[in-house]
């Protein structure tokens, strides 16, 4: 199969035009990849924000594919059916988070495209367990991005689901997606951009935002949640300035630069801040189901496999509207 790989120099994927492709193991299927998300935590592997990726790797894990086989004890899955892949790809179901609930947590836990080969493929292989039927209406462009952008911008909106005015700062792949199920709940959508980016702002009043700036800009009302996408520590000191008593800031995000010192005022008069991590299977389930009553409809710009690092490239400048999407 063709594959992008990133090598043990960590520079740029290259194309691998002859790889091996790996036959199913226990509980797994080989699966025929159609699309494959591009998503900000692929940059954070390329640029050695998380260190511990399996060398060679092929990335990716917003994965919508069908089923071409069955290793054995595959149960749940059949050959041609359609299914999406996200980043949590194994977990041990014996420690004590797993039996919580808590797999997320996982210390043994494998994601896909860091410790188990990902998207950026024709081909993947995948534990049947932690894959999701992906319902019809989505095509498989539009599918891609709910597997990670849309997972955990609905984990991050569990924790702020009693906000009427709720902040999206970072207002890319995640947000949108997090802007329309929120809209669908009744809350008010406040999305802030970098300084200057006056598509983004656009893009966002578009989709159903209340109101729309610089994430240097206060908003026209205090936030009575506020979600952080983009990895940027300094967003939590600011969002926090224009959170309301008793209000919360999530940082979504799997990586993030160093928060700054601020003030105990801004903290003060019960604010929380608070980190998501990862996803459950649950989580999936849930949003899939919200998904579609919600009517969410992904914005994506499609790429050619061989092209990966011109969407990475794209995506770290900040040069997409939605999310960009590898279709193989």
């Amino acid at each position: 199969m063709r594959a992008m790989v990133l090598g043990k120099d960590r520079t740029k994927l290259h194309l691998d035009a002859a790889k091996p492709v790996r036959d199913p193991g226990p509980h797994e299927v080989l699966l025929r990849v159609h699309a494959c998300g591009v998503c900000r935590t692929d940059l954070h592997i390329l640029d050695g924000e998380l260190r511990h990726p399996n060398l060679p790797l092929v990335p990716g894990h917003e994965i919508v594919a069908t089923v071409e086989a069955c290793g054995a004890n595959a149960e749940k899955l059949k050959p041609g059916m359609r299914v999406g892949v996200p980043w949590l790809g194994w977990t041990c179901g014996i420690c004590e988070y797993c039996l919580s609930g808590r797999e997320n947590l996982c210390d043994r836990a494998k994601f896909t495209g860091y410790q188990i080969d990902g998207g950026y493929a024709e081909y993947a292989t995948a534990d049947e367990r932690y894959c999701f039927p992906i319902p019809e209406h989505f095509s498989d462009q539009e599918a891609a991005p709910l597997m990670c952008a849309g997972l955990i911008g609905y984990r991050a909106l569990r924790f702020a689901s009693d906000a009427r005015r709720l902040g999206l700062y970072g207002f890319g792949a995640a947000a949108h997606i997090a802007a329309q199920v929120a809209l669908h709940r009744g809350q008010e959508v406040f999305a802030f951009t970098k300084p200057g980016d006056l598509r983004g702002q656009t893009f966002a009043r578009s989709l159903g935002a209340v109101w729309a700036g610089g994430s240097d800009v206060a908003p026209p009302e205090k936030l009575d949640a506020a979600l952080i996408f983009a990895p940027a520590g300094s967003l939590v000191p600011a969002a926090l300035a224009v959170t309301t008593k008793g209000g919360m800031v999530v940082c979504a995000g799997i990586h993030m630069s160093d928060i700054p010192a601020f003030p105990y005022a801004i903290l003060w008069e019960e604010r929380v801040i608070r980190s998501v991590a990862n996803l459950t299977r649950g989580d999936g389930e849930e949003f899939l189901a919200v998904a579609g009553k919600a009517n969410i409809r992904t914005t994506t710009v499609p790429f050619a496999l061989a092209d990966a690092n011109i969407a990475l490239d794209k995506l770290r400048s900040g040069d997409i509207e939605g999310a960009a999407v590898l279709v193989p």
